[in-house]
């Protein structure tokens, strides 16, 4: 160590010393008057909030890039018609998108502010949670740097979903539940149940979380924490939260457990166990794995920090969930913000000289240059095809069968919404005055609906009807079926329940999701039965 780096870790300590009561910090007010922070704490790093407003304004850069995705277009729909759950995710994200709807405004912009705001929130917890560890400023810095631009967080802050403010959640946890093992105050447990509440009313993936750090608690051989009657109290917190969209999913016969099966069988890629694990490295750039090997060495067999071993084994449970489960790879991404704090400690004390720790942070740098691109649409359509055959990573990590095309499955579920709603309009106004007032405008997923409901206003579109997930449940809205425009990726099958069907478009993107790619449209009329009597033949929950 230099002897300028000596003197200022002295000075550090002598600062401590010399206090006789905790200093109890600003930013948290309510947590730090129940659980006062330690006297021998490192003050809070000051690149902590500068590395929070970088990952906004990287965000704030890319806000404006390609297009809606996917899942976004019907997040807003779901914010169109607030309701205690729908059929494949609690209300919370709806609610996100009616708020930035009514305050905000509904441009791409405006529906991706709050998304990067609870990513730029999540590393401030993480350097927050790195201190609380027991980390320094360097620690602080690392952890802050590595998760304001780990790859899939700055996906996750690219566009509205449940995505963007799981971790945050998931991490915030993670703070209080560490406050507790310090010996905070047993409150505590009370601001971990409205936390942990109303993350499940955002996606019931908390209850996967959750479950791992109770089990966690008891492996680690903390279960006395669990006989407090402030952990009962914050449990009954959490499940009153959460009882709204439990009693909506028993009101609609559990239509989430349906979603999930389906989505296992129809849409998820299986992949054995080495790729699930090299995933994960791929999903926060691989030069972050040693930062990750060391966080979980150290939560688990750290001898100084026995008491946050807990944490350790919720990690391998939750990999283990998942894995046996056959989720999604990106599904334990929300712990690891936890993991990469712990791995700052532990690498702050293993990088002790100064030129060491300058070049990996240097290397880490350059990598997260390179992998920019593919986690925020900060280029142009042209730029990134070239940029993506020259690194070649746009389709290294697959979650689903239909991924694979010119651009990644992020990007191409941004694009190619505008040419097909214009399309759907030329349809819709070619047809007669008669038929365009009784016209129903009929598509297979949820996007696509989506897209018709939003982009479509400005082309004096009607409202889209889909069979698909919650707008199966919004129902036909009237239409008796005398006329509709058809179209989607199942429009062949359904054509047939009416006797006149002709071709009059074709839906074409080189560039958009594979479903999309050739779409052919039609317009249909005279059905077997009226449209609301065939309506339950068509749902597809996935």
């Amino acid at each position: 160590m230099s002897s300028r780096s000596f003197d200022a870790v002295q000075g550090v300590r002598a600062d401590a010393k010399a206090e006789t009561t905790a200093v109890v910090p600003e930013r948290i007010p309510l947590l730090s008057r129940v659980a006062p922070v330690e006297r021998t704490q490192s003050p809070i790093s000051n690149l902590v909030p500068l590395l929070a407003t970088a990952s906004l304004a990287v965000h704030f850069i890319g806000r404006n890039r390609y297009g809606f995705f996917r899942d976004e277009l019907y997040y807003i729909a779901c914010g169109n018609h607030l309701a205690f759950g729908y059929v494949d995710q609690p209300p919370f994200v709806a609610l996100v998108a009616r708020l930035a709807s009514s305050l905000l405004g509904t441009s791409l912009s405006c529906f991706r502010f709050l998304p990067a705001v609870a990513v730029a929130t999540l590393v401030l917890i993480t350097g927050w949670l790195t201190r609380e560890l027991g980390g320094g400023r360097f620690a602080q810095a690392l952890a802050s740097f590595v998760v304001a631009f780990a790859p899939i967080y700055l996906a996750f802050g690219s566009f509205l979903s449940m995505n963007a403010f799981e971790p945050l959640f998931c991490t915030a946890c993670a703070y209080i539940l560490v406050r507790i093992l310090k010996g905070g105050d047993e409150r505590l447990w009370l601001v971990y149940g409205v936390v942990a509440g109303v993350a499940l009313e955002n996606k019931h993936t908390m209850l996967m979380f959750g479950f791992a750090a109770i089990v966690g608690l008891l492996v680690a051989g903390d279960g006395k924490l669990l006989r407090s009657r402030w952990f009962w109290c914050g449990l009954l917190v959490a499940f009153l939260i959460f009882l709204p969209n439990l009693i909506w999913e028993v009101q609609h016969n559990w239509p989430q457990f349906e979603v999930v099966r389906n989505c296992q069988r129809l849409k998820n890629t299986p992949i054995g166990a080495l790729r699930f694990l090299g995933e994960q490295v791929l999903f926060f750039n691989p030069l972050t794995a040693p930062v990750l090997a060391a966080g979980l060495g150290w939560l688990l067999f750290s001898k100084h920090e026995k008491r946050f071993r807990s944490l350790g084994w919720a990690y391998l449970i939750v990999l283990a969930v998942v894995f046996m489960l056959h989720g999604k790879t990106y599904y334990p991404a929300p712990y690891y913000a936890t993991l990469f704090a712990a791995g700052a400690v532990a690498v702050e004390a293993l990088l002790q000289k100064e030129p060491l720790r300058r070049a990996y942070v240097s290397a880490l740098m350059v990598s997260v240059l390179v992998m920019l691109p593919f986690s925020v649409p900060i280029f142009s359509l042209d730029r990134l095809l070239r940029y993506q055959n020259l690194i070649a990573l746009q389709n290294v990590v697959r979650t689903e069968h239909d991924s694979a095309g010119e651009v990644h499955q992020l990007y191409a579920d941004m694009m190619g919404w505008d040419s097909m709603v214009a399309t759907v309009a030329d349809v819709y106004y070619s047809l007669p005055p008669s038929d365009r007032q009784r016209c129903a405008i009929l598509v297979d997923n949820y996007g696509e609906a989506g897209a018709i409901d939003l982009l479509g206003e400005k082309y004096g579109l009607p409202k889209a009807i889909s069979p698909h997930n919650n707008y199966y449940l919004w129902g036909t809205k009237g239409n008796s079926g005398e006329v509709v425009i058809l179209f989607g990726p199942n429009a062949e099958q359904e054509k047939t329940l009416f006797a006149s069907v002709e071709q009059v478009a074709t839906i074409s993107d080189t560039h958009g999701a594979i479903s999309e790619r050739q779409l052919p449209v039609y317009v249909c009329r005279l059905p077997q039965a009226p449209l609301a009597q065939l309506w339950p033949s068509l749902r597809h929950y996935e």
